[in-house]
């Protein structure tokens, strides 16, 4: 068969079933073997965007997800996408076009090294450079983006390859048993359990794998040693559970700290010193660490555990589970995380009752989001100070229920990722949180919800400035630069791209009018004058805390 025919089927034995991207004439002969396949092809309007659905496809489901680029500015578009995806380990399959391989030696129109240069970003970076090679490299690319910790695999296929006929057969798809931490280290690990006073847990991107958020929700009540999460373990911990200590990643020092300081002995479970460097919350380099992951710990000066725990999380704590059930528990003092969780309650109940006309607070508007989605429901959250406030205050009850950018931190990936998440997650309503500066990023994409008939919902805090960026800089300098920018007239925008258009000015509003919106059927944008005041007053209050619980 011709060797894009052999790509594709190889894609559909693998269980890929959508593809989200912009092709170009170096990816025709792969578009029409398209055509015939069970696999659905997603037209966007920029690759940045097929990237950025496609990390979220692979996030919310666990399968690869799949986007595609053609040669040069297309895949170099791709490129924040990918590193993105690859930081916040989505499972991501990348597939760009090439010049023919009878031109790539030479200086010709759009030829580029792209698989070296997408080796820094990605676990693996490959060209096809004989049809028959197709079956394992396309096996290969999948296996390794799947593979514990998930990230992003690339592969080139060149226009003069794809066109090329073989006989080459697909290969199995590969179904891995994760390996699993031997008897031993558990006991270790119990043993040190049963010797500490006040243990503290730090959950991050790998406990909210399914397995791994069930059997740390279990070893919380078992032992009540409470959980801080990273901003991207969420839902790790139900909101509600007692034991839930929030979210830990705040640049400045915050109450959680306070909680960390108190304790004799850290968990880490499913940890990426990306989502929060360990020099943030171990700054003296003594705190004693248990780390519990599928790999390594990271070496790094802050981050030296006593004991590592490496395999499967889920059956990591499982087994502590098992040693919990015969042995019993030592009891623990939790006050400092008692006092951490009363603390954080109370500042989320910060003018949730704002019924104020002008400009809203952060503190009201995530108050309103929390009350009007529900414990499946899925909120996005792009890159700005309405990141930060996000990350603080928005809490979960179940695991990948709001994905934040966090690894890359790259702006625009709410709005695309909101089209991949309806995809990836029909019976969920779907709202992105973004700042008027991170929705421009992608704005393009609003087309692609409409053409789609996407049922998202997007809310834009609008300050018009970059408000993160003059918020660092007001605490660093005491003044910022100028940050200001136009914005367009949100409503002949909507009705231009065929969405639905509400402006909310008054608090006591905000919640009917995300309730319509998320009623409405199909996509649709509520925009609030935010009122950012309120970085430098959490600043001054953060500067002010006590040094202990």
């Amino acid at each position: 068969m011709k060797a894009s025919d052999l790509f594709v089927k190889c894609l559909e034995a693998e269980g890929v079933d959508r593809i989200y991207g912009v092709p170009g004439e170096e990816n025709a002969d792969f578009m029409q073997s398209l055509e015939g396949s069970s696999i659905e092809f997603i037209l966007t309007r920029h690759e940045q965007g097929a990237a950025f659905m496609a990390s979220v496809y692979g996030r919310l489901t666990g399968k690869v997800g799949v986007c595609l680029g053609t040669l040069g500015p297309g895949a170099t578009n791709l490129m924040t996408g990918v590193a993105d995806g690859n930081m916040d380990h989505a499972p991501l399959l990348v597939i760009t076009g090439q010049g023919a391989l009878t031109r790539q030696h030479k200086e010709s129109h759009q030829v580029m090294n792209v698989v070296d240069m997408y080796r820094p970003i990605t676990k693996w970076s490959c060209a096809v450079n004989h049809p028959d090679n197709i079956p394992e490299i396309v096996h290969k690319a999948i296996k390794l983006a799947v593979t514990e910790k998930p990230g992003a695999c690339h592969i080139e296929l060149a226009e003069d390859v794809a066109a090329m006929d073989t006989n080459a057969a697909i290969l199995r798809p590969a179904r891995l048993r994760r390996p699993v931490p031997d008897n031993k280290v558990i006991d270790d690990v119990w043993t040190r359990l049963q010797s500490a006073k006040s243990p503290i847990i730090i959950a991050g991107n790998g406990a909210i794998r399914t397995r791994a958020s069930q059997e740390l929700r279990a070893f919380c009540e078992a032992t009540g040693i409470g959980a801080l999460m990273t901003f991207m373990a969420k839902g790790a911990l139900d909101l509600d559970d007692p034991r839930c200590l929030f979210t830990v990643g705040l640049g400045q020092r915050d109450y959680p700290q306070l909680a960390i300081d108190a304790a004799d002995l850290v968990i880490t479970v499913g940890y990426d010193p990306v989502e929060y460097g360990p020099s943030k919350w171990n700054k003296s380099c003594d705190v004693d660490i248990i780390h519990m992951d599928f790999a390594p710990a990271e070496s790094d000066l802050h981050y030296q555990p006593e004991i590592e725990v490496i395999g499967d999380l889920a059956h990591g704590l499982a087994a502590l589970n098992a040693r919990i059930a015969s042995d019993g528990v030592p009891k623990y003092d939790v006050s400092a995380q008692e006092t951490l969780r009363a603390t954080m309650q109370e500042a989320f109940a910060t003018h949730a009752d704002d019924e104020t006309e002008g400009a809203i607070t952060p503190q009201k508007a995530i108050a309103d989001v929390r009350a009007v989605l529900g414990p499946d429901d899925i909120l996005l959250s792009g890159v700005g100070a309405h990141k930060m406030w996000v990350a603080r205050h928005y809490q979960c009850h179940e695991p990948n229920t709001c994905l934040i950018s966090n690894g890359f931190c790259s702006m625009g990936m709410p709005l695309p990722g909101a089209v991949a998440a309806r995809h990836a997650r029909p019976d969920a309503r779907v709202l992105a949180v973004v700042g008027d500066g991170d929705i421009m990023m992608n704005v393009q994409e609003m087309e692609t919800a409409s053409r789609l008939g996407s049922d998202i919902t997007v809310l834009v805090w609008e300050d018009n400035a970059y408000g993160l960026i003059a918020w660092k800089q007001e605490q660093d300098f005491g003044s910022h630069t100028d940050l200001s920018f136009n914005n367009p007239d949100w409503a002949h925008l909507c009705a231009a791209m065929g969405w639905h258009h509400q402006t909310c000015e008054a608090a006591v509003d905000l919640q009917s009018r995300l309730k319509k919106a998320l009623d409405h059927d199909g996509p649709a944008m509520v925009v609030i004058p935010i009122d950012y005041r309120e970085n430098m007053a959490l600043t001054k209050q953060l500067g002010q805390i006590e040094q202990t619980f």
